[in-house]
């Protein structure tokens, strides 16, 4: 039995209790809002050095349970972490190997998880990507489908243009685009699940016409220049760093000349990449997205103009992504029951940390969301774009 906290707990103050597996309670500070339940001995001595993979990765494998809200955990434990434990300044960033068949394993592990599962928290469109809150008020349905419009605004999209979707997901921005702004468009992806759906609810639309979607590998993508405009939102991320430069010359090559590029996704915020949060990295890489890796700004600009392309406009969207994420924990905390039904108890837990977790990662400034747009000039250096941005934000 635990006689007392271990020395390094005794002068916190924390709205924070735990609670032993034989019933001992020890509470860090006046009105808890959080209790940690301990079922697990082997875990005290954590309780000392409690980074954020570690203690994630012990309520995952039920070796702790958590007491209060789960957005109230994460700040709490982020404190707690945050008091015993230095940020690694040293910590290296992650480099995987990104071959195709690599890719496929983790785009599967994540996205074909359960189609079922995602809609309990996503939006009727499920659109898994950061959304867009023009006035900070609107729905989640709002904010994604203002989300859909920035983007086709951005890209000038036109009527009869032909659209490249990289990494379509369950395609509402293919479907967005082909109805609302008369486009054709191709789209890839590697989830065999997004992919059924997607095409489930392009033929319920009556956008067969308009909308063919393929499972695609981007680096298969055709170098002809046959597209008009090429979209690409949450799909960076798994390239890898060491690919950067591969899927940036992917682009180029697949875009006419006066075409446009936009690059819609996750950034670092250290200039090598290296991860943040003590350990809050680790845990994703581990349980959430394997090979995944976030290229700072400056390296994915750098990549996207050694490419051939000018970038032409940038634009953080670190808080609305916070506020996506807000919505989407909140909404699977509203249907932990129902999503029990659809995913294994390890899942659920996983995703409960993650969505929660990053919320309060993006709040924090640890990592960031960026979209750059970038143009294929003609051989005299010209290109078509407007000379001022009013045609985007001007109906």
């Amino acid at each position: 039995m635990l006689a007392q906290l271990p020395p390094a707990l005794q002068n916190l103050h924390l709205p924070l209790r735990l609670r032993l597996w034989d019933g001992h309670e020890f509470t860090l500070g006046a009105d808890p809002s959080v209790t940690i339940v301990v079922k697990d001995p082997q875990m005290v001595a954590q309780l000392s050095h409690p980074s954020l993979d570690a203690l994630g990765a012990a309520f995952v494998e039920g070796k702790l349970e958590l007491e209060g809200s789960i957005h109230e955990v994460i700040r709490v434990c982020d404190e707690w972490s945050q008091a015993l434990i230095k940020e690694d300044s040293d910590n290296p960033p992650v480099r995987s190997i990104h071959d195709k068949e690599t890719d496929a394993k983790a785009i599967s592990y994540h996205y074909d998880l359960s189609n079922a599962f995602y809609q309990l928290w996503l939006d009727s469109d499920m659109a898994y990507s950061c959304a867009y809150f023009e006035t900070g008020s609107e729905s989640l349905e709002q904010a994604q489908q203002a989300k859909f419009r920035h983007l086709c605004r951005k890209l000038r999209l036109q009527p009869g243009d032909y659209l490249l979707d990289v990494g379509c997901g369950w395609g509402g921005l293919a479907r967005y685009a082909a109805r609302e702004f008369g486009a054709k468009v191709f789209g890839i992806t590697l989830s065999e699940a997004q992919l059924a759906l997607a095409r489930e609810r392009v033929k319920a639309q009556g956008l067969e016409d308009q909308v063919e979607l393929q499972l695609l590998d981007y680096r298969d993508l055709p170098q002809d220049g046959r597209f008009d405009k090429v979209v690409s939102v949450g799909m960076f991320e798994h390239v890898g760093h060491a690919n950067l430069k591969q899927y940036c010359k992917t682009l180029f090559g697949a875009v006419r000349e006066g075409g446009l590029v936009m690059n819609h996704g996750i950034t670092a915020k250290h200039t090598d990449g290296r991860p943040v949060g003590r350990g809050a990295g680790e845990f994703i890489e581990k349980y959430v997205f394997p090979n995944g890796e976030l290229p700072h700004l400056s390296m994915i600009c750098a990549e996207i103009s050694e490419a051939g392309l000018e970038i032409v406009d940038v634009e953080s969207l670190r808080l609305h992504y916070a506020r996506t994420l807000d919505h989407w924990s909140e909404r699977l905390e509203d249907n932990l029951e129902a999503a029990s039904k659809q995913v294994p108890e390890q899942a659920l837990r996983i995703w409960r940390l993650y969505l929660a977790g990053c919320a309060y990662a993006f709040a924090k400034g640890w990592i960031n969301l960026h979209q750059i747009l970038a143009v294929k000039a003609h051989a005299d250096g010209s290109h078509d774009l407007p000379w001022t941005r009013d045609d985007i934000y001007i109906p």
